[in-house]
């Protein structure tokens, strides 16, 4: 029961700040083009430069981690392309939504309050891996696939240049001025919640509905995550606090930021905006039973 009310109390943010956005856009008339480029060209490549320069991964329980995060991301990226293929929709806008899970705003503190500190150790280095995945093989889905226009779009993101900027001042051992961190932090904190209330300005400009498309994509993303989850913390020989922390951080709702790149680059983002809502209502249950399940 504490864990569903914890599952809650995490996941009301999320659901509030959508709910604001979709409000104040019923009384304001607000730019959903000029935020989001603002949100994905300035605040997220501050919170990933942050994040990495901070890292701490090292060792050979990041290599683990590392393997098992990737064959999650492939599976589900097979998973995924498979169905939209197969269903005829554009993959652009369903298989982030798919592939990527909130397990940074939503998983780390989910994973303190369950484990402590070492389980939260566990998700942050979980998340950074699959950061690198979001803003490098989420932003090819979106713009179409591995080719010269796709790359082209790719190197010109603010986003991907953060990523190599934080892993190269973390592993080169260049140090950042201390009000230049400062900067970054305070900028990064705003991203998840810029993201999640923009992401409630966008509804209405679409239909907010359920269909075969959307209950398919929660069935991926729930089940095929959590067997996924399942398969590779046991190939990669993952036990203990690791073991649960990524069969459950693999079945957890999709990350708010799938809504928001899709419409960075011209996609229309109904379906990824229906999966993150419904996802996150969803998690309220899904959390403690995917906890459960993974003993």
């Amino acid at each position: 029961m504490d864990m569903v009310l914890y599952s809650f109390m995490q996941l009301l943010p999320i659901l509030l700040l959508t709910l604001t956005g979709f409000l104040v856009s019923r009384i304001y008339t607000l730019n959903v083009d000029t935020l989001v480029k603002v949100i994905a060209d300035v605040f997220m490549p501050m919170l990933i430069l942050y994040a990495l320069y901070n890292s701490t991964i090292e060792g050979t329980i990041i290599l683990q981690l590392a393997g098992a995060t990737t064959l999650i991301v492939l599976i589900l990226t097979l998973a995924s392309y498979v169905y939209a293929r197969c269903a005829h929709i554009d993959a652009r806008a369903f298989m982030p939504a798919v592939i990527f899970m909130n397990s940074g705003f939503l998983g780390i503190p989910l994973m303190s309050l369950w484990g402590g500190i070492a389980a939260m150790n566990l998700v942050v280095i979980y998340d950074q891996i699959q950061t690198i995945y979001i803003f490098t093989l989420g932003i090819f889905i979106i713009t179409g696939g591995l080719n010269l226009r796709s790359l082209k779009v790719v190197l010109q993101s603010p986003i991907i240049w953060a990523v190599f900027g934080g892993f190269f001042f973390r592993l080169s051992g260049i140090s950042l001025p201390e009000p230049l961190l400062t900067t970054l932090d305070f900028a990064g904190n705003a991203a998840p919640p810029l993201a999640a209330f923009t992401l409630g300005i966008s509804l209405q400009e679409y239909h907010f509905r359920i269909d075969r498309h959307i209950t398919a994509g929660l069935l991926l993303r729930f089940v095929v995550g959590f067997a996924a989850g399942w398969l590779a913390a046991s190939l990669f020989g993952l036990t203990g606090l690791s073991r649960t922390v990524v069969i459950v951080s693999a079945a957890l709702p999709s990350a708010v930021f799938t809504a928001v790149l899709p419409l960075r680059y011209g996609v229309k983002s109904d379906v990824a905006g229906t999966l993150v809502i419904i996802s996150t209502i969803l998690g309220v249950a899904t959390i403690p039973i995917t906890f459960w399940l993974a003993g």
